[in-house]
């Protein structure tokens, strides 16, 4: 199911012992144990962060990964992003994760993901709106700007 879940809050950063929005997010797809994939960009890959992430959704029925552009588990991101079911994207600042997607090639292989189904799940936490809805743009329009 395509779709775009954003977050202002909660789940397994914000609420380690409350597991329900990161329950909801994985039950959003059709498999029985979905590919979630965390991408702390915005928060500069904090090792903190994504070892919050193993710890909630290890928990979770669903096969959790993540994807750092800092260091790279692949140099083919297009295949790595297209086998997910679902994309975590963490809060963070959001103008610096937007340049750093653009200069990887992530913005068109994300924008690609959620055109072939792939839920997309952003946390937003007091981000500037604009680059907010720039953001959502990518993801769901025809065009990037």
């Amino acid at each position: 199911m395509r779709q775009i879940i954003a977050m202002g809050g909660g789940g397994f950063s914000m609420e380690p012992d409350n597991p329900l929005l990161d329950e909801y997010v994985v039950r959003q797809t059709n498999s029985s144990r979905p590919k979630v994939c965390f991408v702390p960009t915005a928060s500069g890959d904090a090792e903190s962060y994504i070892e919050r992430f193993y710890a909630a959704f290890r928990k979770l029925d669903c096969e959790p990964s993540h994807l750092s552009l800092f260091r790279p588990p692949t140099t083919d991101l297009d295949s790595f992003v297209m086998e997910k079911d679902v994309i975590y994207v963490g809060g963070g600042n959001t103008k610096n994760l937007l340049a750093l997607w653009r200069d990887w090639g992530l913005d068109s292989i994300m924008k690609r993901a959620w055109e072939n189904g792939l839920s997309i799940c952003h946390k937003l936490v007091k981000v500037d709106l604009t680059i907010c809805l720039k953001y959502l743009y990518i993801c769901s329009s025809n065009a990037i700007p």
